[in-house]
């Protein structure tokens, strides 16, 4: 059986009074898409800064591949193939779409022409290959989505850390960027992905993870997590996981 690509052990981090994370152990397994769900304040993007070297936790560890790679710095952990998006998706403005890509590809490739190739490439498999002359300022909502991800995946990663890529978009943008997570798996990347829009949670993920209030309420796959107790009471709501269980979709 395949080990783990990453794992968090007994994470625990505490802002001021507010216990933000506490006690959380997680599994990713390579290959596979995994789902880090709950509610607002639940602490996910905070768990993601912990993975991603922005904080330190003040309990527990981290370990990539098994090595310990707690409180490494962000520079550190994209050489070992660990990238991030964030929530607030803020491109380099004066840039055009093809150059803000080959920033990243720049961690991996000394020359300017390989780089933009490399950025191409990677444009093509987000979808934004008919933009690459376009300044990086002047794409919508969706567009700077896909080129936040594209900067991402230029930096040749091994595991995808997804930040609420989803938030903003409307149903027909959802459905467009479904295929260009689906296919990361393909590209060798093992994708964490924090999501909100439970249609596209359902339609992706091959695990999913439960935090509310800094804990990890429940694990299991898609199908299994909507009909938990504890999961419609903490996040889902009735409602919402009724349709979900039913094939039909729901946005929380």
């Amino acid at each position: 059986m395949a080990e783990p690509l990453l794992c968090v052990e007994h994470v625990r981090k505490r802002f001021g009074g507010l216990l933000a994370i506490d006690d959380v152990s997680l599994a990713v397994m390579p290959g596979r898409i995994t789902a880090l769900i709950g509610p607002n304040g639940a602490g996910k993007t905070t768990l993601f800064s912990i993975i991603s070297g922005f904080q330190r936790p003040e309990q527990g560890r981290v370990r990539h591949r098994g090595d310990d790679i707690t409180g490494q710095q962000p520079f550190a952990l994209a050489h070992r193939g660990i990238a991030r998006t964030f929530q607030i998706v803020q491109p380099f403005a004066g840039l055009t779409v093809h150059e803000n890509i080959a920033v990243g590809a720049h961690r991996s490739r000394r020359s300017r022409a390989d780089a933009l190739q490399a950025a191409a490439d990677v444009a093509r498999a987000v979808g934004l290959s008919g933009q690459l002359d376009r300044p990086a300022a002047s794409l919508t909502v969706a567009g700077r989505k896909r080129l936040e991800v594209a900067r991402a995946l230029a930096t040749e990663p091994e595991l995808l850390l997804l930040d609420e890529v989803l938030a903003g978009l409307n149903p027909t943008e959802v459905d467009g960027m479904l295929p260009v997570i689906r296919a990361l798996p393909g590209r060798g990347v093992t994708v964490v992905m924090i999501e909100h829009v439970m249609q596209a949670v359902m339609s992706l993920a091959d695990d999913v993870f439960v935090l509310a209030e800094g804990r990890i309420v429940a694990q299991g796959a898609p199908r299994e997590i909507v009909g938990n107790p504890k999961v419609i009471e903490s996040y889902l709501g009735h409602g919402a996981a009724a349709r979900l269980a039913g094939g039909g979709g729901a946005r929380g």
